[in-house]
This record gives C-alpha cells, structure tokens and sequence, in this order.
C-alpha cells in the first residue's frame, strides 16, 4: 500500500521538478499555481520521510534518493499514462474501414504506438496507416482519401473537414555542439551556413515566411528535403538550422554532436492537429486526439522538456 501522501498528483509534480529545476517552470508544466507545487512537494517527501531535491540550491537539484525515486515515479507515470491512452479509444469495433495519415515526425516513436493501440481495437475493420510530409498529409485529407489526419497545421480551413489542436511545437535553432559561443547567436554562426528544408515542405514554407518578417535574408546555398539528412549535416559541422523540439527529439542519434538554443529573434510555433471529415459521426476522432494527446505527452514533450527545460510553457498539449 502506498504510504499516506504519495499521490499521483504529488509524482507529476516532482517529474515537473526534476525536468526544470524550477517551481515556477513547474507550475507552468503542471497548471498548478507555485504554492500548490511547493505543497505537492512537501507532502511527497514528508510521506517519503526524505528530501528529493536539494532546497538550498538554484536551479534546483536532486537529492541520490531524488534521482533513485525519479527513475521509478517516471517509469509508473508513464504505464498509468499508456493504460489511460489505450482505455480512450476501445469503441473501434464497429468501423467496417479505417485510413489515417501520419506525419513523418512521428514514425520513430508515436505512430508504432499508435498502430498497436488501434489495431487492437479494430477487430473487424480495413485499416491503413501512411506516413508523410505535412503537405501530402493535408492534401490527401482534403482529396478525402484520408479518414484522419495526424500534422502540422498550415492555419487553412478546408470544407468538409474538422480541426483538432493537439500541441503546441515552436520553432528552435539547432547548431553544431560548442559552435555557439556568447550571447549572440548568429553572430558566432555568420561563418556556417543556414541549412533549408526543401521549399515544397510546409515547415520550410513556414520558417521562410517568419524569416522574411524578420527581414532576415540568409544565403541560399543548401536545401535539403530529409529531415534526418539536415540533422546529420549540422552534426558534421557543415551549417546550422531551424526546426522544432518534436524535430530535434526524432533526431536523438545526433544529439551527442549538436545544440539546441531558443531563436535569436521573435519566436514563433507550429500547431500539430488531427483532422477529420466532417461527414464521421460518433467520437472516433475525439477518441484518436485525446490518444495522441497522451502519448505526444508522454513520449515527446515530457522527454524534450527534460533535455531543454526552457522550453517549459512553450512546448506543450493544446485543450481539446
């Protein structure tokens, strides 16, 4: 039984500590107010009877005991949030056929996720899943051959098809480790080159439409249309890039070789949402949003608020 005092309110919160090092940060995590994190807080380590973050120190650090209990309170989390996900979307059986497109971000962790999680819903149903690039995602939902759709969002209301909101994923620098040094990011990086996304893509049409109000005008030497492919590059110290967290986090193979750091200039976002024809009835894509939602949560956004945690409040799930 657990003791009197561990709740799970009181382990979010410490995962929202242990991410940020910082009360207010984890409020923003969590959508607690600051005193109700610093209560959750004290009530866990008095029903542990022991100290899991260092108090006298800023940011914030984990006690041995702190880092020893993150690891389990991380890995219960993460179960009771899977388990939650898959009780959300049960009511499948009835689909005769069943087409969802992904985008590409997502093949690595989510989208093997989610296949499982509907395949063992839909008993009797023609299921397809393809994944690729945001704009043959949304071309293929407006073209209706797609029943769901699962990208980033071009801020477009097409007939015939509803938009769900999903996360909020803003835009961040990436550059090759230790090549940024002081204050002034792009003036330590005037000797790299801007590496593009192929222009086609519509993160690409994004991130040069922000950049022309910025009245930025970077030399067009490289555009490269695999994201895995730009990464690679900027490991190898040939350029730096724009892109974002969910992004950088598929990238995890490079990450020992490059440097994520907030834009030098106004910052900016993408929306991922899911889309659905509006002529489905019942609540089959409100029951795949509210899934995603926890598995995004619990596999991109709680992982890349741990690697950059100054991306509290910013990288986060929109209200359904």
């Amino acid at each position: 039984m657990l003791s009197k005092g561990v709740t799970l309110r009181g382990l979010e919160v410490f995962e929202a500590l242990a991410a940020t090092g910082s009360v207010a940060q984890a409020a923003t995590v969590t959508g607690l107010s600051q005193p109700a994190v610093s209560q959750q807080l004290r009530n866990l380590e008095n029903a542990l009877a022991t100290d899991l973050i260092d108090h006298g120190k800023r940011p914030m650090r984990l006690t041995p005991a702190g880092h020893s209990f993150l690891t389990r309170a991380e890995a219960a989390l993460s179960q009771l949030r899977l388990a939650q996900s898959e009780l959300t979307v049960m009511d499948l059986a009835h689909l005769s056929a069943l087409s969802i497109g992904v985008i590409d971000d997502f093949e690595n962790d989510l989208t093997p996720r989610l296949v499982t999680i509907l395949a063992d819903s839909l008993t009797r149903c023609k299921f397809a899943l393809a994944t690729a690039p945001s704009h043959e995602i949304l071309q293929s939902i407006a073209d209706k051959r797609l029943h769901i759709a699962i990208s980033a969002s071009d801020g477009t209301m097409r007939d015939g098809v509803l938009e769900y909101p999903l996360a909020r994923d803003p835009f961040i620098l990436v550059a090759p480790k230790g090549a940024v040094r002081g204050e002034d990011l792009l003036a330590t990086l005037r000797d790299l080159p801007f590496l593009r996304y192929e222009r086609e893509q519509l993160i690409s049409r994004q991130i040069e439409a922000h950049l022309a109000r910025q009245k930025m005008d970077l030399p067009d030497r490289f555009e490269i249309g695999s994201h895995l492919a730009l990464m690679a590059m900027v490991a190898r110290r040939i350029g730096w890039t724009v892109t974002t967290p969910l992004g950088y986090m598929r990238a995890g193979r490079f990450h020992d070789q490059v440097e994520a750091h907030p834009l030098p200039f106004k910052p900016f976002s993408r929306t991922i949402s899911l889309y659905a024809s509006a002529d489905w009835a019942g609540n089959v894509p409100t029951d795949v949003a509210r899934t995603m939602r926890h598995l995004m949560q619990t596999h991109m956004i709680e992982p890349a608020l741990a690697q950059l945690p100054w991306l509290a409040g910013e990288l986060r799930l929109l209200d359904s």
